[in-house]
């Protein structure tokens, strides 16, 4: 097998089907196709046993993005990756487009010392850009001060008496499209109908969901975790309920660049460009884009690689210099 794997690799995207979903994904991002509109989650990228990115270009065109990772032992990841102790022969990342028709689940996620344990995997901690959001759309983020656990547990063990109680022990923030939300692990959460995200996340999916609105899929309800939740749960919020005075702005000639997120686990950044950027990808991380809006170009070397809203591309660690040029809005995700 060719084992040329150092060049902008276009992602296929993994599609989940999840009864909050809905068609945005197929009729605005070009996800899916006629026979299958209904898209609750794309996943741009994502080395998981529950999906991998197939590559649509260039030498590896129809071979997994987890085989790339095997055949460079880790190394487009970041030189030397898998010696890292924390996360032995895991890519570091999941990153998708989330489409709520209807309401998530109120859930929690676990920390990697708890994932580890009781999942064998990470946990996770997220970032939620919030692309557009319908008028008076809301999440759940955290819980009000004034439940103690004790109460919120005995609310839990029987919402079928006090749901109208337990919504109100839930921290409810309207949104809109450009908001920026990080979601620690242990933070109860729910993104609400009519938003449509961008999620950053480790590389996890492992879900503890506390309250599910007793919906039935194939004439069941779906399983909720109430001990688990309630073993990693916090009481109450641990960052600002808006992130947004925190975003670090630059305007450049050509482009502007924000900060929209940094953590020990990933950085995320919001490109705006104009005419061009030019980028370099280092050593340490590889670089993934995931175009918003717009359209552009990525030029590497002397080849060029059409960038579209809803286009996914993947590139090496230590792949060097590379530049977009066009009218585009992209995210740009690396470790580091």
């Amino acid at each position: 097998m060719n084992k040329n794997y150092m060049y902008p690799m276009k992602l296929i995207p993994v599609l989940k089907n999840i009864v909050w979903g809905g068609s945005r994904l197929y009729s605005e991002y070009g996800k899916g196709d006629d026979k299958n509109k209904e898209i609750a989650e794309s996943w741009e990228l994502a080395i998981h046993k529950n999906g991998t990115n197939i590559i649509e270009n260039g030498s590896f065109a129809g071979h997994s993005l987890e085989e790339v990772f095997e055949i460079s032992n880790g190394e487009i990841v970041s030189r030397g990756y898998k010696n890292n102790s924390q996360t032995p022969d895991k890519f570091p990342v999941l990153i998708k487009f989330i489409d709520a028709e209807q309401d998530l689940s109120v859930q929690v996620h676990p920390d990697n010392e708890y994932a580890m344990k009781n999942e064998n995997e990470l946990g996770k901690n997220e970032m939620w850009y919030i692309i557009d959001a319908k008028p008076d759309s809301e999440i759940v983020f955290g819980l009000k001060d004034k439940f103690t656990m004790e109460e919120l547990e005995a609310m839990l063990r029987d919402t079928e008496n006090n749901i109208g109680k337990f919504a109100e022990c839930l921290n409810y923030i309207k949104v809109k499209a450009g908001d920026v939300y990080f979601i620690p692990a242990g933070l109860i959460h729910a993104i609400g109908k009519g938003i449509l995200v961008a999620e950053v996340q480790q590389n996890s999916d492992t879900t503890y969901r506390v309250y599910d609105y007793d919906r039935l899929v194939d004439g069941k309800k779906r399983e909720l975790h109430i001990e688990k939740a309630m073993d990693v749960c916090i009481k109450s919020k641990t960052v600002p309920a808006n992130s947004q005075n925190e975003r670090i702005i630059e305007a450049k000639e050509g482009y502007n660049v924000e900060i929209l997120a940094k953590c020990e686990y990933f950085t995320v950044k919001k490109y705006s460009v104009s005419s061009e950027v030019n980028l370099q990808v280092n050593e340490i991380s590889f670089d993934s884009i995931i175009c918003l809006d717009g359209s552009a170009d990525i030029k590497f070397g002397e080849t060029k690689y059409k960038m579209a809203k809803g286009t996914s591309y993947f590139l090496p660690a230590g792949l060097g210099k590379y530049t977009i040029f066009g009218n585009c809005t992209f995210l740009l995700v690396y470790i580091a």
